[in-house]
């Protein structure tokens, strides 16, 4: 057999298989085809209609990043050939001795026969439920689809002194899951991570009290990383101010307990946007943190992540936000590729008559995505066909998280007319500001331009049925 494109494009799927947990994506397989042709970037880019800077200063140095991780040796355009078929060449010679041979091919998901009882064993170490879940110690609750480009924008940025990410996507779209991959990942290079979400502080006790507030941040702050209390140590709230003593808590007691890069998630920042008596000083208090990192030895090892449900309305001091620096990452919906590896991972035929039904019905929605995969699985005698027809109705698998949606609006007469007029409207509508954010926030309308559209045919049949009733 001779070495072509083909099979070029197998042996990176492979070795990136085996290293790193996860396949080519298309438009990395796009830019080795177009690398295989000699093509500039510019050419890639042009003829797969994707922007050059894209393809030159996203894809294509990350791709050659990850062979060279995968294949051991230095990768780069100019010898990525010469790179895969040596691995090519060296599968060939010790075919019957090496557990390459066991690959499984992204394509196809056959196995070579060579070897039954050695075979078996390794299917079950790259099923795809290991290839997908959380391998570095991410706790193992439901299947994932990975959003690698994502991931590894995050890790990568990560690393750096004096970084800060702002993950926004409404709820259930998978914020906690990929955050909680990407501190994995960090994990692993020794840094010391927090993760915290701030829906857990207690109303009002909590957040109607900036020296409550704070000092609950940093309780939990030293309980996430098991260090003793030492408030009474550091705090001052009549001398220095509760700011202050917050900050003093962070630099002397929490950075210097270790010298470690300390990564702190903060998730479901949002819960504070409703009480400007604490946010506007938490807020501009990390902003402050932030400029520290990048300019102050002593604060170099902090990094910071935040993620929020909906763009930030409130009002801030422009030089005081965290929501204008680092880096924004925006989650968007999974792919229809990605949605048929999420079918796959669940064992259900990923094609057509199912993928597409179902995205009609909830998009790439990963949360209504992974109840629909996993109800099918669990009731193999329920069709397809019935699932969705029963799913806009309460008596679908959907009727927990539509009634809690519905609950939510009967409490906001506001937003409950704001939405009636979104999901009788045949074309995306106008809303006031804030209920739009809100609206958004929830999950239940995505924008279009200045306008909003309900997220998915599922909302618009369920609440066009019960709000018309």
């Amino acid at each position: 057999m001779a070495f072509n494109l083909d099979e070029a494009i197998k042996i990176a799927n492979q070795a990136v298989l085996v290293k790193c947990y996860r396949s080519l994506t298309d438009v990395e397989i796009v830019v080795i085809k177009g690398a295989w042709e000699r093509e500039e970037y510019d050419q890639i880019a042009a003829k797969n209609q994707y922007a050059t800077s894209y393809i030159s200063q996203d894809i294509a140095p990350k791709l050659w990043k990850l062979l060279t991780e995968a294949l051991g040796e230095k990768v780069k355009k100019s010898n990525f050939k010469e790179a895969l078929k040596r691995r090519w060449e060296k599968q060939c010679w010790d075919r019957q001795f090496t557990s390459e041979d066991y690959l499984v091919s992204p394509q196809s998901m056959s196995y070579n026969a060579i070897g039954k009882q050695v075979n078996t064993k390794f299917k079950e170490a790259v099923s795809p439920t290991y290839l997908t879940q959380a391998k570095q110690d991410v706790p193992a609750a439901e299947l994932y689809v990975e959003r690698f480009a994502i991931e590894l924008l995050c890790y990568e940025t990560l690393l750096q002194p004096g970084s800060l990410i702002r993950v926004k996507a409404p709820k259930l779209m998978g914020k906690t899951s990929l955050m909680e991959r990407v501190l994995a990942k960090v994990a692993k290079e020794g840094y010391r991570t927090v993760s915290l979400s701030l829906e857990m502080a207690d109303r009002p006790t909590h957040v109607t009290n900036l020296n409550k507030f704070l000092r609950w941040f940093c309780l939990n702050l030293s309980r996430e990383l098991k260090l003793p209390n030492q408030l009474d140590k550091y705090w001052d709230e009549e001398g220095m101010g509760a700011k202050v003593s917050c900050t003093t808590y962070l630099e002397e007691y929490l950075l210097a307990a270790a010298d470690s890069p300390l990564v702190l998630y903060l998730d479901d920042v949002d819960a504070l946007f409703h009480y400007p008596e604490v946010y506007e000083d938490f807020f501009g208090l990390l902003r402050s943190w932030y400029e520290k990192a990048r300019s102050r030895a002593n604060w170099k090892k902090l990094r910071l992540a935040i993620a929020h449900s909906t763009d930030v309305y409130i009002r801030l001091n422009i030089n005081q936000s965290p929501f204008n620096v680092g880096l924004p990452i925006e989650l968007p919906e999974l792919t229809k590729e990605q949605v048929q590896e999420f079918a796959r991972q669940y064992g259900l035929a990923a094609d057509s008559s199912l993928v597409e039904p179902l995205m009609q019905l909830v998009g790439g929605h990963p949360y209504l995505l992974q109840q629909a995969f996993s109800h099918l699985k669990s009731y193999p005698d329920i069709t397809l066909e019935k699932l969705l027809a029963e799913a806009i109705t309460d008596a679908g698998i959907y009727r927990h998280h539509l009634r809690q949606f519905w609950l939510s609006l009967q409490q906001e007469a506001k937003l409950m007319a704001a939405f009636q007029t979104v999901i009788t409207s045949t074309k995306p509508v106008r809303l006031e500001t804030i209920s739009a954010y809100q609206l958004q926030s929830m999950g239940l309308v995505k924008l279009a331009g200045n306008e909003v559209e309900p997220r998915c045919q599922l909302y618009r049949s369920y609440f066009g049925d019960v709000i018309g009733s």
